[in-house]
């Protein structure tokens, strides 16, 4: 890991509409540097705000990239209404969303070479994106197959009560998921929900849906570089569920690095420390990954 930028670059912020083909309207935000030399989506994890990666997307375009960061359907300013009325789902989140969310980057930053950062989720359903092939690279940390048969105890125990008792149970009482009672998150819309606890219940996570609701996918079409960052204090994306997701991936040219906070004299990393600005030593790992793959198309 290189050390940081020491030359930073004015950045522009301003929040946008995001619609997607369907009509549907997202909440974005766009980071533009003086010069832009490529551009990035950052792709949000299930139930977070896209103010959360702000920091984040503020450091990369310091260093010269493009960023666009957004909140899902049924998430954060992308509500438009009750929740419980809105066409919200994983599947729709990358077939949709993270569509949408790719196309408004090429428009506000043409001609350049398009990369993901990929948080949990977002790292998760690239494959379903109908513009996966612009993807020139991604960077995923916490991202895998979330399955319960690979995660340890005591951990293993919880995850399991609120996959198959939370969600059921809120969903059928409030027509939605209130993770953040439990400190996941936003309020999760009932579909997504009972997606994330059905992928989570098999291997391979969205690959349990293929021929049934997932008709058509790009996962075994992606050739381009990526990288999948993930911490020995995640419960979630350990490592064997990490490379239970990369086999979905099955053509990437994959890089797996793995942090231990303990190492690096840190509190915690778990499944969302990398992208808090008190980690922010770590963010050069995207930086250096990117510009080694800047010129891949």
């Amino acid at each position: 890991m290189k050390e940081l930028a020491k030359t930073k670059t004015m950045v522009d912020k301003q929040d946008i509409n995001i619609e997607c083909k369907d009509g549907f309207n997202l909440a974005g935000t766009i980071y533009k540097p003086e010069t832009v030399k490529s551009a990035i989506m950052i792709a949000p994890a299930t139930g977070i705000k896209r103010r959360f990666y702000n920091s984040f997307a503020t450091y990369l375009a310091e260093n010269g990239y493009g960023v666009i960061s957004f909140d899902n359907r049924g998430i954060g300013e992308s509500v438009n209404g009750d929740i419980n009325k809105i066409n919200a789902s994983l599947v729709n989140w990358g077939k949709l969303d993270m569509t949408a969310a790719m196309e408004s980057l090429k428009a506000n930053f043409p001609n350049q070479k398009y990369h993901i950062v990929g948080h949990s989720a977002g790292g998760q359903l690239i494959g379903l994106m109908d513009n996966a092939s612009d993807v020139n690279s991604f960077f995923n940390f916490a991202s895998s197959s979330g399955s319960l048969s690979y995660m340890k105890y005591p951990f293993k125990l919880s995850a399991s009560f609120f996959l198959n008792i939370y969600i059921p149970i809120n969903n059928l009482f409030f027509g939605k998921t209130n993770s953040q009672w439990v400190g996941m998150g936003e309020p999760l819309p009932k579909k997504v929900a009972a997606q994330w606890s059905k992928w989570c219940n098999a291997k391979g996570y969205v690959a349990a849906d293929f021929g049934e609701e997932i008709k058509e996918h790009y996962f075994d079409k992606l050739t381009c570089p990526s990288m999948w960052l993930h911490a020995t204090d995640d419960g979630i994306a350990n490592l064997e569920n990490v490379k239970d997701m990369i086999k979905v991936y099955s053509k990437s040219n994959f890089k797996i690095k793995t942090l231990n906070p303990k190492s690096m004299h840190k509190k915690s990393i778990g499944h969302m420390g990398f992208f808090s600005s008190k980690n922010k030593d770590l963010w050069s790992y995207a930086i250096d990954f990117f510009n080694e793959n800047k010129k891949h198309s």
